[in-house]
């Protein structure tokens, strides 16, 4: 995008009273911002009214230093990027939610916007030892399946779910309250260029805004609006998470809850979201079962490919206990496939069964 281009976009954001919903029906009414700034005064007000007309006919102070801040940092690394409204790589979950944001600021690698499989995990920034713990094995179980955990980078849950998925094996997003110049909270600084180098850190946030309280809960749409679903793994009755989980059941997403002691505060917001219908789940298996998102991409055998490889074969078993149907529909192998496939890990010492008839993948220290 040129230097032009940014320019459009970036005055609709600095103008003051034209807010996400304004600027999208300006931009319904007469097209790209080009076509916007080329309308008259009196064409805006039909879209608007007059006090916001009188305003887009002055540049904003701020534009000229923030395209100089936004080409500059653009032109730092191929892994800075902007996405629009009007961009065929915007991610479509989040165009068809209620506010998709104007821009999007990318650091990272944008094709992980692109994964099939996306769960929001989110959480208390204190939570108890068990629930940061909790988090980071649910993360791990989920990417080890080939799910890409969606997140905010912040203390706690955030950042144990992202640490998880990535010692997992898999990918992730982080969606961040501030410009993508700054990491906040600071000593998160090395997890951020980690997700960076193999997943994604989004903001809606023009470059250089600092960490304003308001815009955390503000940023929580986009981590539910990304995903299939979120995972609310410790919260407080008032917090952000169930902000979160609020937005992702709004737009139709699933909600699941980790229960808790009902003596700790972390696990109230978790009981009262089970009250009004979230599922409760006791391991990564409930989620995946339930999404229908636990076969890795490729995994899955159709008629005339080839069957599973048994390395292939472990992933999808995981490291919860998992039911012999459970494990078929992951991996789509016959019956009798499946059972040979898993006596040579039993031989191997990589899988065991369980009461039940369960089996599990075994972890070698």
């Amino acid at each position: 995008m040129d230097r032009e281009a940014l320019a459009g976009w970036l005055r609709l954001l600095l103008t003051p009273g034209v807010g996400n919903d304004t600027a999208r029906r300006l931009l319904t009414a007469f097209g790209l911002p080009s076509g916007v700034w080329a309308q008259s005064s009196s064409a805006w007000q039909t879209v608007t009214n007059a006090r916001t007309a009188r305003a887009m006919q002055s540049i904003p102070d701020a534009l000229e230093p923030a395209i100089d801040r936004l080409t500059a940092w653009l032109d730092e690394s191929p892994a800075h990027q902007v996405l629009t409204l009007a961009d065929a790589h915007y991610p479509a979950a989040l165009l068809n939610t209620a506010d998709p944001p104007l821009m999007l600021y990318l650091r990272g690698q944008p094709e992980v916007l692109d994964h099939p499989r996306k769960l929001a995990i989110v959480g208390s920034r204190n939570p108890t030892p068990q629930g940061e713990a909790n988090a980071r094995q649910f993360a791990r179980s989920l990417g080890e399946a080939g799910v890409c955990v969606v997140s905010g980078l912040a203390l706690g849950v955030d950042g144990a779910a992202h640490a998880g998925a990535l010692e997992g094996g898999s990918t992730t997003i982080a969606v961040v309250g501030t410009g993508l110049d700054t990491v906040y909270p600071r000593r998160h600084d090395a997890l951020a260029s980690r997700i960076a180098e193999r997943g994604l850190l989004i903001s809606e946030y023009p470059l250089g805004t600092a960490p304003l309280a308001a815009n955390f809960p503000q940023r929580n749409r986009i981590i539910a609006g990304l995903s299939q679903g979120t995972l609310v793994v410790e919260a407080a009755v008032r917090s952000g998470s169930l902000i979160t989980a609020r937005f992702a059941a709004e737009q139709g997403r699933e909600v699941f809850a980790i229960p808790g002691s009902i003596h700790a505060p972390q696990s109230r917001g978790c009981h009262a979201l089970i009250r009004q219908g979230a599922k409760l789940v006791e391991s990564a298996q409930d989620i995946l079962e339930d999404l229908r998102i636990a076969e890795p991409a490729g995994h899955r055998t159709e008629p005339g490919q080839a069957e599973t490889p048994v390395d292939d074969l472990l992933h999808a078993v995981g490291h919860d206990p998992v039911s012999f149907d459970a494990l078929q529909a992951r991996t789509g192998l016959d019956t009798a496939t499946l059972q040979a496939r898993l006596l040579e890990l039993e031989l191997e010492g990589e899988v065991g069964r369980m009461p039940g008839g369960l089996l599990q993948r075994i972890s070698r220290s």
